[in-house]
């Protein structure tokens, strides 16, 4: 999945868990650390609700990029 995030890292300046992390956005802790590790994909209301937690834009934790394998070919 080309969906990378950085939400680990917000986190931590939050200076909360994966459980307080969870709680604050209603989903589970392993919710939260599916999403650390790029085994899960949120949802778009969950991205933006964890970007709001984290007070800064979605951009700043999600970031899409593409594989080679999507590149156009020549």
């Amino acid at each position: 999945m080309p969906l990378y995030n950085r939400l680990k890292e917000h986190r931590a300046r939050l200076g909360v868990n994966q459980q307080e992390m969870g709680r604050m956005a209603g989903v589970s802790r392993q919710t939260i650390s599916q999403i650390e590790r790029g085994d899960y994909s949120p949802s778009v209301t969950l991205a933006l609700k964890l970007a709001k937690l984290c007070g800064v834009a979605v951009e700043d934790i999600f970031t899409y990029q593409e594989g080679e394998e999507n590149e156009k070919q020549d």
